[in-house]
């Protein structure tokens, strides 16, 4: 589910277990805590009408306290009534036990995970066309991406300068970034694509309120729909990080950055001539090892 602050939640999104569960935290106004409690539970939305508090607040890395008081955030009188209320709008088997895997496929099966989540998310793709709109618009387009997120980043910058005029890469912070975004608003731009994984810089944070000062559209793809730069974008794309090993995997997010460069290219008439010209040039000069 996208968090587009510009517009109602579109009907006829897909109606699976972490869409119902999302819609239920969505007009809350919650703590670093309870939004890590909220994104914990949005990924293991078949599990979640199943757990104790102690089991969720296990599983999101809190206290049982934190647990109640969330479920008080909510509306709820406690704990119970909120896992009864689940178990009513969330209803679903607990998933297989996965005690056969070693952790690294574990990390596997989770990121397999989160692709399927994707998956769901993208039954509706009014979301994805709408930013791919937005972002073919601006010229030039700034896309951010710093610290673990530099990468992604740098791969949609790649791919999109292929296809678009003027595609300016923001992967390193410092004193210069506000000026860069300027002379990017200056030159015409309109919208900005940002990439933002654990754990957030608050230099990203602080850019993406900066962009947004200066007149630009935030487009951003996030770990979470809860991540701390929600609240300075237009337009959340979630795209879910395994936690499994010592470093985060995000291929959900490399994958949704992938998915946008496909929308980008639906909006803009003459991406099609521009990569058939690339290939040529590219055959002419012998970049390529057949």
């Amino acid at each position: 589910m996208s968090v587009d602050r510009s517009t109602a939640a579109a009907p006829g999104a897909t109606d699976s277990p972490a869409t119902r569960l999302q819609a239920l935290f969505e007009g809350h106004r919650l703590t670093p805590t309870q939004r890590r409690i909220a994104h914990s539970m949005v990924r293991r939305a078949a599990d979640v009408p199943f757990l104790s508090s102690v089991e969720l607040a296990e599983l999101a890395g809190v206290s049982q306290p934190s647990v109640t008081r969330f479920a008080v955030a909510l509306g709820f009188d406690g704990y119970p009534a909120l896992r009864k209320h689940l178990r009513e709008v969330v209803p679903a088997e607990p998933a297989a036990e996965a005690g056969s895997y070693n952790e690294y496929q574990q990390a596997v099966e989770a990121e397999i995970e989160n692709l399927r989540h994707l998956a769901e998310l993208l039954a509706d793709p009014r979301p994805v066309q709408k930013a791919g709109r937005i972002l073919a618009a601006s010229r030039p387009l700034p896309v951010l991406g710093l610290r673990a997120a530099a990468s992604q980043a740098y791969g949609f910058a790649y791919f999109a300068a292929k296809v678009h005029p003027d595609v300016r890469l923001l992967n390193e912070g410092g004193t210069m970034i506000h000026d860069r975004i300027d002379a990017a608003v200056r030159a015409g731009a309109t919208a900005l694509l940002c990439f933002a994984l654990p754990r957030h810089p608050r230099e990203v944070v602080d850019t993406l309120a900066y962009a947004r000062e200066a007149g630009l559209t935030v487009v951003t793809v996030a770990d979470s729909a809860f991540a701390p730069v929600a609240r300075h974008s237009d337009l959340l794309l979630p795209a879910a990080v395994g936690t499994g090993l010592a470093f985060d995997t995000a291929c959900a997010p490399m994958l949704l950055g992938r998915v946008l460069l496909e929308a980008l290219c639906d909006d803009l008439p003459d991406a099609q001539a521009r990569l058939e010209d690339f290939d040529a040039h590219a055959a002419a000069r012998g970049l390529f090892v057949e």
